[in-house]
This record gives C-alpha cells, sequence and structure tokens, in this order.
C-alpha cells in the first residue's frame, strides 16, 4: 500500500492541498500525518478538517506547536512563533481543541512507528539535527521503519540491524527518485514540511512510502503551490510578516 506522510503542515491550506493533489495522481491510498498542524498559517481550521478526513482513514499524531495550541509551551518559543500561536488559539473552537487533544504523541501503520519529534523521548520535542539524535531514535523504537518531521528539512537517515559501534548514517534524497529500504537496515524518514520548508526550497514537502513485501521503499518529493496566496493570507490576517516572507525563501 502507498502511503503519503505528511508533517509539519502549519495551517497552510495551499500547500496541503497541492500536496494531496500531487500524492493522489502518485497512488497514494492512505495518509500519515505527523504533526505541527497549525501555527504560523492562516488557515488553522481549513487545515484540520482536512487533516481530521484524512487521520479517519489512515493516522495521525501530535505536533509541539499542536499541543501548545492547547496552552503551554509558549515561554519556550520565538517571539514570532509566540504571536502566531496566541492568534491560534484564538480561532480554535471545542471540536478542533477535542481533536488536537485526543492526537497521540506516537502511532504505528503497518510496519512503520510515527511521531513528530523522535521515538526517543517523543512527548519532550526532541530535535534530530544528526547522527548521535537519529540513532537514538531508531534504537527506541520497535519498528524498523520510523517517520518523523519537527526539523522542517526532508532526510534520511539509516542504521544496521547489527549496529554495534556503529551510528546512522545520512542521506540526503533526490526528490521523485524511489529509494529501496533494506529489510538489513533500520530507516529514519525525516519527512520534511508541507507548509513551511527551512531548506532554502519554497516547495511543499513530503514522501510516498510504499510498503508492498519485496518492495519497500520511500520516495521524496516537492511540490510547488501558490505560496504568494498563502503569504498574503498571513499578512492579511494580522499575522507576523516574517511567517508571509519565510514561505517566499524556504526557510
Amino acid at each position: 500500500m502507498k502511503t503519503a506522510i505528511l508533517a509539519d503542515i502549519h495551517a497552510n491550506r495551499e500547500a496541503l492541498e497541492a500536496c494531496l493533489a500531487h500524492a493522489r495522481r502518485h497512488g497514494a491510498e492512505r495518509f500519515a500525518l505527523l504533526g505541527d498542524f497549525v501555527n504560523y498559517g492562516a488557515d488553522p481550521i481549513a487545515c484540520l478538517d482536512i487533516v481530521r478526513e484524512l487521520a479517519a482513514g489512515g493516522a495521525a499524531v501530535r505536533g509541539n506547536h499542536d499541543e501548545a495550541a492547547l496552552g503551554g509551551l509558549a515561554e519556550e518559543m520565538n517571539p514570532v512563533a509566540r504571536e502566531a500561536l496566541y492568534w491560534t488559539r484564538r480561532q480554535l473552537g471545542a471540536g478542533e481543541r477535542d481533536f488536537l487533544a485526543a492526537l497521540p504523541h506516537g502511532a504505528i501503520l503497518g510496519d512503520a512507528l510515527l511521531v513528530h519529534a523522535s521515538a526517543d523521548k517523543p512527548a519532550t520535542w526532541p530535535y534530530i539535527i544528526g547522527a548521535p539524535q537519529a540513532t537514538r531514535c531508531l534504537m527506541a523504537a520497535e519498528q524498523t521503519v520510523v517517520f518523523a518531521g519537527h526539523v522542517h528539512q526532508p532526510l534520511l537517515y539509516h542504521l544496521p540491524m547489527e549496529s554495534a559501534g556503529t551510528g546512522a548514517r545520512t542521506f540526503a534524497p533526490t526528490p521523485g527518485v524511489s529509494i529501496p529500504l533494506s529489510a538489513r537496515r533500520r530507516w529514519l524518514i525525516m519527512a520534511g514540511s508541507v507548509g513551511q520548508p527551512r531548506d532554502g526550497n519554497c516547495a511543499a514537502a513530503y514522501s510516498l512510502y510504499d510498503d508492498r513485501p519485496g518492495a519497500r521503499a520511500v520516495t521524496f518529493f516537492r511540490v510547488p503551490y501558490d505560496h504568494p496566496g498563502a503569504a498574503r493570507k498571513i499578512v492579511a490576517a494580522g499575522l507576523p510578516g516574517t511567517l508571509a516572507w519565510r514561505l517566499s525563501r524556504g526557510y
């Protein structure tokens, strides 16, 4: 089965809809959603409506911005993120809050583990910024395939099943090129960000996972979308202009 993996939507409806259309054209049969559905962007309600519908046939986990929207964590954010967070909290109704509150920190979908940040202490939101953190994540998971977001950059780590004395290695994927996932390794797939890429490429990012026995593979994609339109909506909502500027720069 082909599963589209989408992380860090951040209330960017234009990016989300573009990724969904692209994934369906490429045969996606279900969707796995890795958290941070809200904050930064101008469409939290619309994005949550879409996420809720997709999660009914797939899976969704909680991100730190989703948790912050329910209260707390604001003091850990920079001033721009905090201002956007306060605006986001005012938009959410009881239904949206109930949905976010019910999201788990991790979920199993088929043979894979889904988390927002890391399988290693997922509720504390550690950032995977290199091989040491990736190794801890992979060793903390019972599953041999882990999908995560949080860092807003698409990347792949792998670790031999017999990992004594070794650490995870990094692989920078080429968009559109299928990567076979050998059963002799553990795999950590960092899906990138749908709604706020931070790798210098303003195109939305997501990945497509094929879990068929003997043909297990993942493909990373970049999808152009109407980022000027999303940016205009951020400005019109009275959100910090920096958040609009970032969409056009991919930072």
